[in-house]
């Protein structure tokens, strides 16, 4: 027997839920292209701005960006605001040669849609591209996390080495060296490792 779940009681996937609020700015000349992205996006319910050409700096706040990839048109390094919003970037095309691929895979972005504009997949491009770019930025946080790590380990492994040397004592002596200093003053390991290492280097250079 299968027990079908009530609509009212779906859950919906936060990116289709979220769609009525999102900012969307679209790089795109004011042509009938331009004009049929535009509408098509406001139907769907986002919060359109339109500029053209593109500009050096993101509206603040920006979940979304459609950008029209034109050969003859210079696109701006938005990379240090995509840090701060990190939006998702569509690019659409008219065409396909190595100049415009160059430029799409320059800007980084999560889809790709083809000129003309069609309603037909605009709503599944900006979700999936969404969710690349979720997903994206997930992973880059995770991989500094990991490299925060293991230079913690790489610090605190430095500095035991510098403690088995000048007080003579083991490995886990040293280590628990640090471990009492870093409980004392109510900081981390990492943070107590840095500043032997720091303080090494310091009289190493005054020697």
């Amino acid at each position: 027997m299968t027990i079908s779940m009530p609509e009212s009681k779906r859950i919906t996937p936060e990116l289709l839920r979220d769609l009525r609020t999102l900012r969307v700015a679209v790089f795109h000349p004011a042509d009938l292209d331009g004009e049929e992205l535009i509408l098509q996006l406001r139907r769907i319910g986002c919060q359109v701005q339109a500029f053209w050409p593109p500009s050096p700096t993101l509206p603040q706040g920006t979940d979304v960006v459609f950008l029209a990839v034109r050969p003859n048109i210079f696109i701006p390094d938005w990379s240090a605001c995509r840090e701060v919003s990190s939006p998702a970037i569509i690019a659409v095309v008219t065409y396909e040669n190595p100049t415009v691929v160059e430029a799409v895979l320059k800007v980084g972005v999560a889809s790709v849609i083809a000129s003309p504009i069609k309603p037909f997949g605009l709503l599944s491009t900006l979700v999936v591209a969404r969710q690349i770019n979720q997903n994206l930025r997930t992973l880059v946080r995770l991989t500094q996390r990991l490299e925060a790590k293991l230079a913690g380990v790489r610090k605190v492994a430095e500095a035991k080495s510098i403690l088995m040397k000048a007080r003579q004592v083991s490995e886990d002596d040293a280590y628990q060296i640090i471990r009492d200093q870093a409980m004392a003053r109510r900081v981390t390991v990492e943070q107590i490792a840095s500043a032997i290492v720091d303080a090494n280097g310091i009289l190493s250079f005054s020697k």
